[in-house]
């Protein structure tokens, strides 16, 4: 160790400017940095999720729509009105990436002529507008509000409220960044009509929420990040009371964080919500290797050392627990990388590779740092701190021992009410849920709900397992029996629509009565009609197979929270399994709602895997095996606790508390490492166990809980964040990391004193 930090200190100048030259060079790259909004960036390119969705795309096209909503007071049935939805339509027929539109006035509308009873006609339903008398506009209310295909879809019962869908071709997801450029052309559609009409505007769909995710994800990481920074140097300077200690530490931070960076963009990764929050994961690892090689050093300037016998000092005295912590860190977010869930596994990566290289930059730069800037320390200030032991750190190892069994008895009565709330937790990765209520895309999700039909939607296929079977009388009457049977049980599922509905229309025009005709031929004969009518783009192949033997119904949904999702996507499966035919539930809906598994799995696995490797490298170190459970216990029960309290508070388990276990796990085991290598330390000095405590928080103590307040304020950012997932992360890592100190520095010590209290080697 000697001969590395004289190396260090010799080359401390080429080291000093190489490293800061090296970051420069690939921060070049983030030229080229891009964010991805997609549902696609969610799941692996071989996930069953993916392939599916993909199968039943091929099949039907894309189930993927943008909405434009809004709401006249006076009913929509009025000129004014009308004309802003049919220029829309027309608009919207000639935007790039859209394949049909679908609105009040161009529906299809399937009705006898007046002159010839016999004769059935398919046209617009509204055209001609400014010819329009207010009778023939009440009267043309009257009848869409009888229309099945319109009522609850494109137009409110109380006729105030109005769509306008434009459904997008397949190919909008072949190019990254094309929903986020429809996006803007929609919004400068609405943003024309209403300054020209006043209407308060509305957009939904897939564009939307593309958009919303990469917008939330560039200003989480442009706003918090620069704030979090100025934060960390703020308490920094109070901590340290030097510029010095400060710059060096975020210098780590800054270098590691764009070369990671710089890094992922080379090698064609693309930002998202997750991986934009890098920059605080960096903060969490790279400050307290910093702060520790840095608050040592201080320790022996004070001591009388002089520059380069200090830099010696502390690195001798940290270069194992930086190292362990910095590896435990590494496995605690590389667990993430067997999340299926791929941003949560680039995540976990990129930061196990960014707490190595923290390491590495730490024990080059800060050393050579030193050398070169030579901090002075006063007369003052070396007075005061030489040969002392901290007044504090007496007063801390006394009350350890003197109330040690309180301690216990009082933490295991807190923890144990704490954790009883992991029996009424619940896992929600509901994506609506992921943005703030005050968010444009959750306002336009609550209005639509609200006032028109539910946002959400399952796509149902159902296999009548023969060519030509959907038209059948049977099979039809089974598909509106579990249509009937579906919205009676569930009353979230609004309403589902298919080509029965078509079929039922034709019945009604040409005998009166809105059934399913009893003659297959019949069926044929109606859906042919129907079809020949239909302009081009309006075909009825997003509905039914070449083959005419798969049948797609499309259940709007409120939404609801994953868990109910997942029982009535199951319940809908097993009705068809219980008939001659089968049935294959589908949809970015029903994507999301499996992904409630994944979310589990992450959190459960990525916590096992972590600290069954961590242990296995404690136990390595200290050649131990009593030192395992004492290891185990600080950095598994502040995540026990902190998710009971959720189940308590009400607080559902979504993909950001899915990601902090691991995390909590990774920069938590850091204190405890701190806290056993220094008591370590001292019981191979030979220190009895108040004289080892004493030593441990005067080395260790005092930077474990300044980093603890560091990072709980960095990460409490996050709860200013409008992706609640950041959110909920923020907070429960912050309230974690507290829990981890208090268990750290207050429950361990006592259990340490029942375990090595009397005994100086046992331990060791």
């Amino acid at each position: 160790m000697y001969k590395y930090v004289q190396f260090i200190i010799r080359f401390r100048w080429f080291i000093a400017i190489i490293i800061p030259l090296l970051t420069l060079s690939l921060a070049t790259q983030l030229k080229n940095i891009q964010f991805d909004g997609s549902y696609r960036i969610w799941f692996a390119q071989d996930s069953e999720a993916i392939i599916n969705y993909d199968s039943f795309r091929a099949v039907f096209g894309n189930d993927d729509a943008v909405s434009i909503i809004f709401k006249d007071e006076n009913g929509v049935m009025n000129p004014k009105a009308l004309k802003l939805i049919d220029r829309l339509t027309n608009k919207l027929w000639e935007t790039k990436y859209i394949a049909r539109v679908d609105s009040l006035t161009n529906y299809q509308y399937v009705h006898a002529s007046k002159q010839d009873p016999d004769d059935i006609l398919i046209e617009n339903f509204i055209e001609d507008i400014d010819s329009l008398s207010p009778s023939q506009l009440k009267e043309k209310l009257a009848i869409a509000l009888e229309e099945d295909m319109l009522v609850n879809k494109i137009i409110s019962k109380d006729g105030k409220t109005t769509m306008i869908v434009g459904r997008l071709t397949p190919k909008i997801g072949d190019t990254v960044g094309s929903k986020q450029v429809l996006n803007a052309i929609i919004e400068g559609y609405v943003e024309e009509e209403a300054q020209r009409t006043g209407y308060k505007f509305y957009l939904s769909g897939g564009p939307v929420l593309s958009t919303a995710f990469a917008t939330l994800a560039q200003h989480d990481m442009l706003v918090f990040t620069p704030i979090i920074v100025l934060i960390i140097m703020l308490l920094l300077w109070l901590v340290l009371k030097r510029a010095s200690g400060m710059l060096l530490s975020i210098s780590i931070v800054v270098f590691t964080f764009f070369i990671v960076l710089s890094i992922q963009v080379l090698l064609g990764f693309k930002l998202n919500n997750f991986t934009a929050n890098m920059p605080v994961f960096v903060i969490a690892i790279g400050i307290a290797d910093a702060m520790h090689l840095y608050w040592i050093y201080l320790l022996g300037r004070r001591k009388g050392l002089d520059n380069h016998k200090a830099i010696h000092y502390s690195v001798e005295k940290n270069f194992l627990p930086i190292f362990l912590t910095s590896v435990t860190t590494a496995v605690g977010f590389a667990s993430l990388s067997i999340s299926a869930i791929i941003p949560i596994k680039t995540l976990g990566i990129a930061t196990a590779n960014a707490a190595l290289l923290a390491f590495v930059l730490t024990i080059f730069f800060v050393p050579a740092a030193l050398a070169i800037i030579n901090p002075k320390i006063k007369e003052k200030e070396l007075k005061k701190h030489a040969g002392k032991k901290s007044p504090f750190a007496l007063k801390y190892s006394k009350f350890i021992i003197k109330h040690n069994v309180k301690i216990l008895i009082f933490s295991c009565l807190v923890f144990g009410s704490m954790a009883l709330g992991l029996f009424k937790i619940e896992v929600d990765s509901n994506t609506v849920r992921y943005f703030r209520e005050d968010v444009s895309f959750r306002k336009t999700v609550s209005f639509l709900e609200a006032e028109l039909t539910g946002p959400m939607a399952y796509e149902i296929v159902v296999d009548s397992k023969t060519k030509d079977g959907v038209k059948s009388p049977e099979f039809l009457h089974a598909i509106e029996d579990f249509s009937t049977q579906y919205q009676t049980r569930y009353p979230d599922i609004r309403h589902l629509s298919s080509l029965l509905d078509v079929i039922k229309k034709f019945s009604e025009v040409m005998t009166g009565e809105k059934v399913i005709p009893d003659n297959q031929n019949l069926v044929a004969q109606y859906l042919l009609l129907y079809t020949l009518s239909l302009p081009q783009g309006m075909e009825i192949n997003d509905r039914i197979d070449v083959d005419e033997q798969f049948f797609r119904l499309t259940a709007s949904v409120n939404v609801v929270n994953t868990s109910l999702d997942l029982e009535m996507i199951k319940w809908a499966k097993d009705w068809w399994d219980k008939t001659p035919y089968s049935a294959t539930i589908n949809g970015q809906t029903v994507m999301f709602a499996h992904m409630q598994h994944d979310v589990t799995d992450t959190l459960i696995q990525s916590i096992v895997l972590a600290i069954s490797v961590v242990s296995l490298l404690m136990f390595f170190i200290f050649k131990s095996i009593r030192m395992v459970p004492l290891f185990i216990i600080p950095n598994v029960l502040p995540i026990v606790l902190v998710v009971g309290v959720m189940g308590w508070l009400g607080m559902a388990i979504d993909i950001g508390v899915a990601i902090s276990g691991a995390i909590i796990i990774g920069v938590a085991v850091d204190d405890t490492i701190h806290f056993l290598v220094k008591y370590k330390e001292a019981r191979k000095k030979g220190y009895n166990f108040e004289a080892s405590l004493t030593y441990v928080m005067q080395y260790a103590g005092s930077a474990i809980v300044f980093t603890t307040i560091i990072l709980s304020i960095a990460f409490t950012i996050f709860s200013f964040s409008q992706f609640i997932p950041n959110v909920n992360f923020g907070i429960v890592t912050a309230i974690a990391l507290v829990i981890a100190v208090a268990v750290d520095l207050i429950m361990l010590p006592a259990i340490l004193y029942r375990y090595d209290g009397k005994d100086q080697s046992s331990l060791f």
